[in-house]
């Protein structure tokens, strides 16, 4: 009885804690991205990524993502954007150069942490050079282990990752280049005006 006693209010803790969601992130850290089916909520992640985070949320509030297309996007793996030089599908849009340009703003070091590249998960992109990222991401349909360790994670996807499921993909024998490329028709803040 007096075991039962005892155990009762760990048992008790242990269904309330197991049963909680997941905490959101701030509003300052939460990037909304609107896609042609709705919106897509990310979590970043400034205590693993603060420089990019940061960048990443000064692209955001100059508009820059806004009409950025997914020029690589492939099946059971990624999709990725934020060529914010070559990608905008209403500014300088070059589908031949997409994927080869970045922002006026300078590469960022690398910080990579030990989170795990999984479904959900978002990524900066970067070419051999470790410390290149500068605007570009891409989203994760999958588990990728390969990934771990070697590019920087930036966020979560908190909500909409079914309509990330709905994005066009690439061709496979083009390394996932998409012909007519789905976009990022808004990208903001969640903490700043609508």
């Amino acid at each position: 009885m007096k075991l039962s006693r005892l155990a009762a209010p760990f048992l008790l803790a242990a269904m309330v804690l197991g049963s909680s969601p997941a905490l959101a992130a701030e509003p300052e850290n939460t990037m909304v991205i609107t896609l042609k089916d709705g919106d897509v909520t990310v979590a970043l992640r400034p205590d693993l990524a603060p420089k990019h985070v940061e960048q990443i949320k000064a692209l955001v509030r100059e508009g820059a993502y806004d009409n950025v297309v997914f020029h690589r996007v492939i099946d059971g793996f990624m999709a990725q954007t934020g060529d914010v030089q070559f990608g905008d599908a209403e500014d300088g849009f070059d589908l031949r150069r997409a994927g080869t340009g970045g922002s006026d703003k300078p590469d960022l070091p690398a910080e990579f942490s030990s989170e795990k590249f999984v479904r959900g998960v978002v990524g900066m992109a970067r070419s051999q050079d470790p410390n290149s990222a500068n605007s570009q991401f891409f989203i994760m349909f999958a588990p990728y282990p390969s990934l771990d360790g070697q590019y920087t994670v930036v966020g979560q996807v908190e909500s909409g990752m079914e309509l990330v499921d709905n994005i066009k993909r690439g061709s496979a024998s083009q390394n996932g280049a998409v012909a007519d490329p789905d976009r990022m028709l808004k990208v903001r803040i969640a903490a700043d005006p609508k």
